[in-house]
């Protein structure tokens, strides 16, 4: 998935442009990926905690979206394309695939909860990769992406 480079003002260099674009765009078939399991939850959920779970997935899932917006938009400041389509989610998201039998609340909470964790780890490792490739802004984009991901299902197990 070698990113083309689009005109740009940015005076970062070519090499790291391309470098963070390739981690964005990584990164945004995870969260893209993540966005999905979370509305499956949130769709399937059943037990005595429905509506509590139901409402607390779709808020994590609007989470989710504004992160989604922000990782697509850096790549494409950086010169790049958002690479969002189902078929690149599909061949490119690190996150095993969500358990579809899930119905009770619980399963769900665990399953997004390691989901969430999971794409945190991905995000702390991205910012180190873009502070050391230089670029700053694409570190504090991701360290705004691990402050608040991983936590709304956390606190409800």
């Amino acid at each position: 998935m070698k990113p083309k480079l689009l005109p740009t003002q940015n005076n970062l260099r070519k090499q790291t442009r391309r470098a963070m674009i390739e981690l964005l765009n990584q990164h945004l078939a995870d969260v893209l990926d993540l966005g999905l399991q979370v509305k499956q939850a949130h769709w399937n959920v059943k037990g005595p905690h429905f509506i509590g779970l139901h409402e607390l997935f779709d808020k994590v899932a609007e989470g989710l979206e504004e992160y989604t917006d922000e990782i697509a938009e850096r790549a494409v400041e950086l010169g790049g394309v958002a690479l969002g389509t189902v078929q690149i989610i599909a061949k490119e998201s690190r996150l095993p695939a969500y358990p579809l039998g899930l119905a009770s609340g619980r399963g769900h909470v665990d399953a997004l909860a390691g989901a969430l964790a999971r794409f945190g780890a991905f995000a702390r490792g991205a910012i180190d990769a873009a502070g050391k490739a230089g670029d700053a802004d694409t570190a504090d984009l991701f360290t705004e992406v691990s402050r608040e991901g991983a936590e709304p299902c956390e606190s409800a197990r």
